[in-house]
């Protein structure tokens, strides 16, 4: 559906030249939810805006449905950009006209005719939830309100691809919960391919199909969500994953030197086993949980435990042994 290949953004300056994008080469499958995940400066939000060519790359080429967007100019653009729908960050409402103002407007800048604004208008606002607030202006909206206002107006037109830029960034924890499930009941009800740029791992976990992991400009690793949560290949992916996590334990724990602490990581139908209480049945140890937590990422299960085991040595290394081959992963984070 979507295709880099070999893309470069260079932004020119008097001292010396930036590239924003380094390289970027791959695909995002017709109908997906597709992430792509990095801090600031990582270069996502400049490869976004390739896609409609708000930003043209300096070299490479991308293709829509296989046809080379790249050089497109005029009319060719022009029908591009009415087939992407853009939802921002900061929502970009015009404060002076209504919600149903706000959508007929980009309507009617997309070539609609008066008798089709009116069906497509309350059509997209049944979409989002926002049939009573089609006369409200932005000022008397919540946060969440007026990013549903910038969705409906983002796929009013039909688009066959959305693009999201940091689409809840601005907004609270709740909000967010249920800003991305509506993106996803949109994408599984219309079939709308959908990007969204964000710095956020845990909106790339609610919602996404795959990701695309990005920093300096470079795509460091792509794969399908839970593969990247279970198995992160690269050290920036690493520390964005364990700072979403959160297992941190206090110092009183990890300055010890006397015991070891274990991680074990559970995936797919491992996490659902109950390798804990089988391995303190089996080889008469005490095990203390000190961190741990189970989530459901993409529908299946992946589990990471921080655990001390008590017991004498022979005991303790063959309980070691067989937590290891029985779970995804097992080493020791502190102890001789």
């Amino acid at each position: 559906m979507i295709r880099f290949e070999n893309i470069s953004i260079v932004f020119p300056d008097k001292k010396r030249s930036f590239k924003a994008v380094d390289d970027v080469s791959f695909e995002i499958k017709k109908g997906e939810i597709f992430g792509i995940v990095g801090s600031s400066g990582a270069g996502k939000s400049t490869l976004l805006r390739t896609i409609n060519l708000l930003q043209r790359p300096t070299s490479g080429n991308v293709y829509v449905d296989e046809q080379n967007i790249t050089d497109l100019k005029g009319e060719d653009l022009r029908k591009l950009r009415l087939n992407i729908g853009m939802v921002f960050q900061q929502f970009n409402l015009i404060r002076s006209k209504t919600v149903y103002e706000n959508i007929a407007f980009a309507l009617k800048i997309a070539g609609k005719t008066a008798e089709e604004i009116k069906t497509l208008v309350p059509e997209a606002l049944k979409v989002v939830g926002l049939t009573e607030k089609a006369n409200a202006y932005p000022a008397n909206l919540s946060g969440g309100q007026k990013q549903r206002v910038g969705i409906a107006r983002a796929i009013a037109n039909k688009p066959q691809i959305l693009l999201c830029d940091e689409p809840t960034s601005a907004l609270d924890p709740e909000t967010t919960e249920s800003v991305l499930k509506l993106l996803k009941e949109i994408n599984e009800k219309f079939g709308i391919t959908t990007v969204i740029i964000t710095h956020e791992m845990n909106v790339i976990k609610k919602i996404c199909n795959r990701v695309a992991v990005m920093s300096g400009g470079e795509v460091l690793e792509l794969d399908e969500i839970f593969n990247v949560f279970a198995s992160p290949g690269h050290e920036f992916t690493k520390g964005l994953i364990n700072h979403t996590i959160n297992l941190e334990l206090p110092e009183r724990f990890t300055e010890k030197d006397n015991y070891e602490i274990l991680k074990i990581v559970y995936k797919g139908d491992k996490a659902e086993e109950a390798v804990i209480s089988q391995t303190i049945r089996k080889f008469n140890v005490d095990m203390n949980i000190l961190h741990g937590k189970i989530e459901y990422i993409s529908g299946k299960p992946l589990g990471i435990l921080l655990v001390r085991l008590d017991g004498n040595v022979n005991d303790v290394t063959r309980a070691k042994e067989y937590i290891r081959n029985n779970t995804y992963k097992m080493n020791v984070i502190n102890g001789n």
